[in-house]
């Protein structure tokens, strides 16, 4: 795929969505950060339902931390894997209390050192609350950028590697939005909507359904 079909892709994505957002409800950096450590392996339907209830009672790490582990599960304990989502987000409030100020780092490095924050949830972080033009491949990406061809890739790290490097400075800081939410709406997993798609004659799907 060449500079010009990927220049139109992302031209038809910001025509459609000039806005593009993070579908995690947060009013902070903070809130951000925790609401993706909660996201892992969660749908953020699940995790905004949790920290609905969660945040106007606790929204900064020392109320958090205040918390105790026990008594943030009973805050998220409909969310998959919380029992070990609680600990972590307990022990990164510790953290960001000791060590930053109680703020969220904008750095990489200090991010990913906090528990239960890894690459991609980082990456989220960097470019969701502070304007980084980073790129967070989860599934949908991997899965949009490998079947379009944007920048197909055998790892999620190859692939935003290459996104970083292929997608027009322009677009940079909104496209792992875009992308997300074409995955998690029309290039679906199974059955992708490829007659409903509006990148459908720029893609190099070989395999397209059309009906």
């Amino acid at each position: 795929m060449n500079k010009a079909i990927r220049t139109e892709i992302f031209t038809r994505f910001r025509e459609q969505n000039p806005s593009p957002k993070t579908e995690l409800n947060y009013n902070s950096p903070f809130e951000l950060l925790v609401a993706v450590v909660l996201s892992a392996q969660s749908t953020d339907k699940g995790v905004n339902k949790a920290t609905d209830r969660l945040y106007p009672v606790a929204n900064t790490p020392e109320a958090i931390y205040a918390l105790g582990v026990d008594g943030l599960k009973d805050y998220i304990k409909t969310i998959g894997l919380f029992n070990t989502k609680a600990e972590n987000v307990n022990k990164l409030c510790k953290m960001l209390i000791e060590l930053h100020n109680s703020e969220v780092p904008e750095s990489r490095e200090a991010l990913e050192a906090l528990p239960g924050v890894g690459r991609k949830t980082a990456n989220v972080v960097l470019n969701t609350a502070f304007g980084q033009p980073t790129m967070a491949v989860d599934t949908h990406i991997f899965r949009v950028s490998n079947r379009t061809k944007i920048a197909p890739g055998k790892n999620v790290i190859e692939v935003e590697k290459r996104l970083v490097r292929l997608v027009p400075e322009e677009f940079l800081l909104d496209a792992h939005h875009w992308l997300i939410l074409h995955g998690r709406y029309t290039c679906v997993a199974r059955k992708p909507k490829c007659g409903s798609c509006i990148i459908e004659d720029l893609c190099e799907y070989k395999e397209k359904l059309t009906d």
